[in-house]
């Protein structure tokens, strides 16, 4: 079934959240971030793959230290959501501001993390300067934009998406209406692939769409566009698959297939934006089955999922992210996780399969304090014990803890709470522990941490 939903969000469908999870002191990070060993996180796993692991990133963001410290522990690639499209960089002609894309370069590069392009050439967030050019200025315009913005970049991009989302939905297989499409016709891709290639040598050159994840009349068409571009020696190097499911549109059964054929071409795939609304089981399930089949296509290198956290998800509503908006992680994430061949690191008693979820949730509320409880699920295993910390913003202080036993780092923000007597979970089974915190000036929530458990 096709999926006919848009992707590639454009900005104003975003969900950008209301309130932050907060802005937390740079010593907190470290206690966030926790160890980043081999194969407890999504980044080590896939890479002892031989893959990447990545997340579309927002530079608004980039001062939530949850949203930082998620960001750096799990993830060795990003893929700016909006700051590289053409309306943030070239609003008005061969005027050029990189401001708010270089901020998420800049960070990338200090992790040694990947950065994927997204994109140079695309229908959506257009300026409408563009749309009013005629062609032989269009065809300036289009080649000059893509000059500029990856000579701006040239050896910091891994992987580029220089043409999206140009063939239309539906059984016709044909290309989408576009000002380059309509003005310039089928030869426009090429060009930008040309150009591109001249542009930056060692970046990798993608073609990047949507619905295409199965074998269909538009997949086909995108299919056998690769295939001429092959044939021909056009330059292109991987192929995009945005992978936004929901329940109307599931994981398509012949997925691995479709990649697989692909990849035949000689090309790498690669999946862009996956995310699957959902929860529990059925939204683990199919994250794993994604991360299954790329795993076994070779030339599929990476995955990329569209964001971090459901709070800040275009598709916040349908709650289609790892990380739930409190940053907690969810039963997809221990299934990728899983499905990698990484485990939680969580002293699960040598593979026991052993794990927990926190749920966080304020209580009672005061002009100076306010309470907060953590719920503690049990996964599908039973638990004999479980530890979670919880991270403040300074000011403020804890003043009183209930049902569990705390113990605090150095700075006096981070604490660590495990059971007092109430350990022992059946699968699926919950307890909970509560604290006061002293607000002094900041009602700020809590960062609550992942559950490890026994």
């Amino acid at each position: 079934m096709l999926n006919t939903r848009r992707t590639s969000p454009p900005r104003a469908r975003r969900a950008l959240g209301a309130g932050l999870a907060g802005l937390l002191a740079l010593g907190g990070l470290t206690a966030l971030a926790g160890t980043a060993d081999a194969a407890t996180t999504l980044a080590s796993a896939a890479a002892a793959k031989g893959r990447y692991f990545g997340t579309a990133v927002a530079a608004n963001h980039l001062g939530e230290a949850p949203y930082v410290s998620a960001l750096n522990t799990e993830f060795d690639s990003v893929t700016p959501e909006n700051e590289m499209k053409w309306d943030a960089v070239e609003a008005t002609r061969n005027s050029f501001n990189f401001q708010a894309a270089d901020r998420i370069v800049s960070h990338a590069q200090s992790r040694g993390m990947k950065v994927r392009g997204h994109t140079l050439v695309w229908h959506s967030q257009l300026p409408s300067w563009v749309g009013g050019l005629g062609a032989a200025d269009l065809r300036s315009a289009m080649n000059n934009h893509i000059n500029q913005v990856m000579g701006h970049y040239k050896g910091k991009i891994h992987s580029w998406d220089v043409v999206n989302e140009a063939f239309q939905d539906g059984s016709s297989g044909a290309r989408r209406s576009s000002p380059f499409q309509d003005k310039l016709g089928n030869g426009f891709i090429e060009e930008a692939f040309r150009t591109a290639r001249a542009a930056d040598p060692a970046a990798k050159l993608c073609y990047n769409d949507y619905n295409t994840d199965g074998i269909n009349a538009k997949s086909n068409a995108v299919y056998n566009m690769v295939k001429d571009f092959k044939a021909r020696g056009v330059p292109i190097d991987c192929v995009g698959f945005q992978s936004h499911f929901n329940s109307a549109s599931p994981v398509p059964s012949d997925y691995q297939a479709n990649l697989q054929r692909f990849a035949d071409l000689g090309v790498e795939v690669q999946i862009t934006e996956l995310d699957i609304e959902g929860s529990g089981t059925s939204q683990a399930t199919s994250y794993g089955n994604v991360v299954k089949a790329c795993l076994a296509v070779t030339r599929c290198t990476g995955i990329t999922v569209w964001g971090i956290t459901d709070k800040y998800s275009w598709r916040a509503s349908g709650t289609p992210l790892l990380f739930d908006s409190n940053y907690n992680k969810k039963p997809a994430y221990a299934a990728v996780l899983s499905a990698l061949g990484g485990s939680s690191g969580g002293g699960d008693g040598g593979g026991s399969g052993a794990s927990c979820t926190a749920t966080y949730a304020k209580a009672e509320e005061w002009s100076d304090r306010f309470n907060g409880r953590v719920t503690i699920t049990a996964g599908g295993s039973a638990i004999s014990t479980w530890s979670v910390t919880v991270t403040l913003t300074p000011p403020q202080k804890i003043s009183t803890t209930w049902n569990g036993t705390p113990t605090w780092d150095s700075s006096g923000n981070v604490m660590t709470m495990k059971p007092n007597g109430n350990g022992s979970l059946a699968p699926g089974a919950s307890t909970s522990f509560g604290f006061t915190v002293m607000k002094n000036g900041t009602s700020t929530p809590p960062v609550i941490g992942a559950c490890t458990a026994s």
